[in-house]
């Protein structure tokens, strides 16, 4: 579990007012669990610590590859119109607005508005030029009015402003929420059926069947609204079927044994059985929105789980100062082993990191001084490498034991974590997520953090605040202390909460992702999303009529919300002086908005998590003339919307829809371009794998608008040289297919399909190929003939002599001769005699595995600098993704990890036909 999580989730929490200088960060949630800011070390990978690559350019040799990446830039200039195309629903009806009046006059519209006093001066932005960024994200100008045509130039003339003076003007009537939806009764035939449902139901033995529908019968006619509750799974299974009552045969003419399952795999079925039964459909027996107070009725846990307390280091290990050893107590030798195991690390190279670290220290040895009585002064003099090399001595023990002894090593550990894993919630069994309390530690904090190095404090029973259901046994520690208190809210989903030392952030412990709690919140995020499509156009036109209005604080209202909705770009918030300098729409200043003639502004911030957003994007004249007027006599770290705060904005929009925030612009933009995408982009008779590289383009495309950016992975071109490897193998497989073809009949190499030569594989590639190829051979021989034996022990019998391992060897090393030998012969003879027939089939199939492999270098290359991760777990609809797999046969295991489909399985019953 990351150290630097914070569990709170920002997805309900409002964003806060910005009254002065110093304020909490209100940018919208976007790391991996849900569950709010993500530092460092909680990324899914090594890789989003490395400097931000500032634009994407992908390329391939593929040219529509790059005309749907056109496509798509020009649909997110122009989503004023893309929903009216839409067929709305009864459920989803339009509202009508009365236009707004535009105010014109004869003076000059670049006259600035009356001056406002300047905020308080501030930290000039850490974000850098990046060359080239500038013509990759550059978008067409076809894109800027919304509908794929150039606008044509309008001079707009206005009277002079009226500081904060609304001008007489009607307000356009408020679109009227949608009646609340009646709940329909679902056909019992639906349930169970195999096209909604990912989990396979067993059929009811038919009296029992026909007991079931005489009772449906029954109450469809009595008229019972009451939903239905998931149906149990019958206890005995389905006899299978039988042919002719004889048992099938192979190839070689033997019975196959309908027990011929291993005992493992049996009881892992079972096991999977099981947990299909015990699935919650909450989904189908309540409402996802809730009532918004009471979440639980019963609510029984075990608490968290505290890590291990510290295990001093050998007496022979100590860090060094000014070159002498120091005996220092265990308080403060666990500090030191912190840093010790991050010097070779970026980290230990940060002046700011290495100043926090060392000023926390000094505190530490304060109260847990040096046995020996020596004083530690000067950072430069202390030595910690002999710890790191003791961890690392460690480490390479650990990775060198057997699969056994590391097996056994998980076993223990999960025996000990077992009871914290799941709790009770109204007489379900539920799984917690973060049941882990954080271990103590170094922060490290994302980008360049004020904070990071500085000492994350053990966490101990006195600070820990449980929630648990009210007369249930208040659960024990696993290390000596008392809870801080025991509470029994039932208006929150958390179990246990505490404040860290770093930033004062309060940290959460909730149920894991796919819970019925977590499922409820997801689904309706994502509904509200959907909703806001009968209410975009008319917010639409009411901002852009505002962006002309005489009243400053709503023209820069209007003209946030064009960059919220265009753009998709976060709300934003006012930070501290001690957190990172990250900013968004609302706390953008003057310094990260440059203005390009005619009509071109370029963006240029670190956002959250300080990844760095850079963009030069057409915009309408009006916006243009706007922020030209807004930076009007102001400096550089001004804020460019000085009347603009995130609670009033947000006001503002829910005087539109219910619930409604920037924060869903954001979602319902990702959601509806990702759906646009996928219907222009995917081949309607295309293979698997083209229609997969066509969905991670379009989410690609999502990825791009939200700025979901990454540096290249550090492995990234060792993998791809593997990658290249493995086509190579493909390659040489299907020459030796073609040579063993030639032996059979020499006249098909006169066969245009078959005389052609692989490319990549000239004499030399090929001597490589097979010698590395050899000692994989060696290697996997090697380990399966220790492998044999470690079972053999296991069940008590002698292990194999090593005659075995050399007779295996022996067959490996004549092998390799005589594919020697073969070389340049264009003759190969098979291990086993094939019909001519066989061997064509198998070259055709080899074909079709290097066509499919290509497309998945190509996808693997193209995605590089971007993270897909973010926008598939918390802004896709996923029932987007399950209706795209359903209507193209994609198996959507291809695209979900088995964690994404215990989080959404509520998407996975829509049909094929489902739009966003």
């Amino acid at each position: 579990m990351s150290a630097d999580i914070s569990m709170s989730s920002d997805e309900d929490t409002p964003l806060a007012p910005r009254p002065g200088p110093s304020k909490p960060n209100g940018h919208a949630a976007a790391n991996g669990n849900g569950n709010g800011r993500v530092d460092s070390d909680s990324l899914m990978s090594d890789d989003d610590d490395l400097p931000l690559v500032c634009s994407l350019i992908y390329v391939s040799p593929r040219a529509s590859l790059i005309c749907l990446q056109l496509d798509l830039i020009t649909n997110l200039q122009s989503q004023t119109t893309r929903t009216k195309s839409e067929p709305m629903t009864p459920e989803v009806r339009s509202r009508k607005r009365k236009q707004a009046p535009v105010y014109s006059s004869s003076s000059d519209d670049d006259t600035p508005l009356a001056s406002t006093p300047l905020r308080a001066t501030k930290a000039k932005s850490t974000a850098v030029r990046m060359p080239g960024a500038m013509k990759a994200t550059t978008l067409p100008a076809s894109a800027v009015n919304g509908n794929g045509r150039a606008k044509k130039a309008v001079k707009v003339e206005e009277s002079d402003y009226e500081e904060d003076t609304p001008q007489p003007k009607k307000r356009p009537v408020k679109a009227q929420r949608p009646p609340p939806k009646k709940r329909v009764k679902k056909e019992e035939s639906d349930v169970g059926s195999e096209d909604e449902t990912p989990i396979v139901k067993k059929t009811a033995p038919k009296k029992r069947k026909a007991k079931q529908q005489e009772q449906e019968a029954k109450a469809e006619s009595s008229g019972d609204e009451q939903p239905l509750k998931a149906k149990k799974a019958p206890a005995k299974r389905a006899k299978k079927e039988e042919t002719n009552g004889v048992a099938p045969k192979s190839k070689k003419g033997k019975a196959k044994k309908e027990d011929s399952e291993e005992p493992a795999k049996k009881s892992k079925k079972k096991k999977e059985e099981e947990e299909e039964k015990e699935i919650f459909r909450w989904w189908e027996n309540q409402d996802p929105n809730g009532d918004g107070s009471i979440k639980w009725n019963t609510l029984e846990h075990n608490g968290v789980y505290f890590p291990p307390p510290y295990e001093a280091l050998p007496k022979n290990v100590r860090m060094k100062y000014n070159g002498k050893p120091i005996d220092l107590p265990p308080e403060s030798e666990e500090v030191a082993g912190f840093y010790a195991a991050l010097l070779e690390t970026e980290h230990a190279q940060d002046k700011t990191f290495n100043s926090n670290f060392f000023k926390d220290f000094l505190e530490i040895l304060k109260e847990h001084p040096p046995v020996d009585g020596m004083k530690i002064e000067e950072f430069a003099k202390c030595d910690f490498r002999p710890i790191f090399e003791y961890f690392e001595d460690e480490k390479a023990k650990k990775k060198a034991l057997s699969a056994a002894e590391k097996k056994e090593l998980k076993a223990a550990k999960d025996k000990l974590e077992a009871p914290y894993t799941h709790c009770v919630l109204d007489g379900r069994k539920e799984k917690v997520g973060n049941f882990r309390v954080e271990p103590p530690g170094l922060f490290r904090g994302r980008g360049d953090h004020p904070k990071k190095g500085a000492l994350k404090l053990r966490v101990r029973p006195e600070d820990i605040t449980i929630n648990i259901g009210e007369g249930l046994p208040t659960p024990q520690p696993n290390v000596p202390g008392q809870w801080k208190k025991v509470i029994h809210d039932q208006t929150v989903t958390w179990l246990a909460n505490w404040t860290e030392n770093v930033n004062g952030n309060y940290k959460y412990v909730f149920l894991a992702a796919g819970s019925s709690i977590k499922g409820q919140s997801d689904m309706s995020k994502f509904e509200k999303a959907r909703e806001l499509k009968s209410y975009v156009d008319v917010i639409r036109k009411d901002y852009t009529a505002d962006l002309k209005t005489k009243v400053m604080k709503d023209r820069q209202r209007a003209t946030a919300m064009y960059f919220i909705d265009r753009l998709a770009l976060r709300a934003g918030n006012e930070k501290g002086d001690d957190e990172a300098d990250t900013v968004g729409c609302c706390s953008l200043r003057c310094e990260h908005v440059t203005l390009e003639p005619p009509n071109y502004l370029i963006f240029d911030f670190l956002g959250k998590d300080s990844i760095r957003y850079y963009n030069r994007v057409p915009v309408d004249e009006q916006v243009f003339k706007n922020i030209k007027l807004f930076k009007e006599n102001k400096n550089d770290d001004d804020d460019l919307f000085d009347r603009v705060d995130t609670a009033p904005l947000n006001k503002h929009l829910a005087s539109y829809m219910k619930g409604l925030t920037a924060k869903v612009f954001r979602t319902y933009n990702a959601s509806i371009t990702f759906q646009e995408q996928l219907d222009q982009g995917t081949p309607e008779k295309g293979t698997v794998q083209e229609k997969l590289n066509a969905y991670n383009h379009a989410n690609r495309m999502v990825a791009i608008l939200c700025n979901h950016q990454r540096a290249v992975p550090k492995t990234h071109e060792q993998s791809m040289g593997k990658m290249r490897e493995k086509l190579r193998a493909f390659k040489y497989e299907r020459m030796k297919l073609r040579h063993a073809l030639f032996a059979n009949d020499a006249k098909f190499k006169k066969n245009k399909k078959y005389s052609q030569d692989e490319s990549d594989l000239d004499d030399d590639a090929i001597a490589e190929h097979e010698e590395n190829h050899r000692a994989k051979e060696i290697e996997k021989a090697e380990k399966k003939f220790q492998k044999d034996n470690e079972k053999l022990a296991a069940e008590g019998k002698s292990p194999q002599p090593e005659s075995v391992l050399k007779d295996k060897l022996k067959d490996i090393e004549a092998e390799f001769k005589k594919l020697k030998k073969e070389r340049g012969t264009g003759k190969h003879e098979l291990k086993r005699e094939r019909a001519t027939e066989k061997i064509e089939d198998a070259i055709d199939k080899l074909e079709e595995k290097i066509k499919t492999f290509k497309l998945q270098m190509e996808d693997r290359e193209a995605g590089k600098e971007v993270a897909l991760g973010t926008s598939k777990i918390n802004y896709l609809d996923p029932r987007i993704t399950a209706a795209w797999c359903k209507k193209h046969e994609v198996p959507i295991e291809k695209i979900f990890s088995k964690t994404l489909l215990a989080k959404f399985p509520w998407a996975m019953e829509v049909d094929d036909g489902w739009k966003f």
